[in-house]
């Protein structure tokens, strides 16, 4: 059962959940609307992706020193998945949203111009999430939540 002790992983994977979570808090102090949705949901503050990246870099660093090959990769991983939140998926998060708005102009048209108030269910557009990707800020915060979760649980663990 050497999985159970495998910090690395448990502290990645506490990270991630401890960041779904306090999206919840974080997001009602700015709307004063409870969304527990946010707990499964893409994107937001702070990162669940980059506090899991920097949180298992920094306990792979911890366990098997900042100059190991295995921090290098864990490293080099960290910063593709922080770079493709606040680059790749953060576009299709705008492309998301310029989509639906082109749907619902689409239809309002459509509407206009036709009859189509006989529309069934089945045939109802769903919409794209456009929350996928990362602020700059978010990525950050998440980065430095991993970091600082990664050295609590080890001082925590092995203390």
């Amino acid at each position: 059962m050497e999985l159970l002790h495998n910090f690395p992983l448990w502290i990645a994977l506490i990270s991630i959940f401890f960041a779904q979570g306090i999206k919840i808090p974080l997001s009602y102090i700015a709307s004063k609307k409870w969304d527990f949705t946010l707990v499964t949901s893409t994107g937001g503050m702070p990162s669940s992706h980059s506090a899991a990246v920097t949180s298992v870099s920094t306990a792979i660093g911890i366990e098997h020193g900042f100059d190991s090959a295995l921090f290098a990769i864990c490293t080099v991983f960290g910063v593709i998945v922080m770079f493709d939140a606040t680059g790749v998926r953060r576009h299709a998060g705008y492309h998301a949203t310029v989509l639906n708005q082109l749907v619902v102009d689409f239809n309002k048209f459509v509407t206009e111009a036709k009859a189509w108030q006989n529309k069934e269910d089945n045939q109802k557009r769903q919409e794209l999430k456009e929350l996928l990707g990362h602020q700059p800020i978010e990525v950050f915060f998440g980065a430095l939540l991993g970091i600082i979760i990664a050295i609590a649980g080890h001082y925590v663990v092995f203390g």
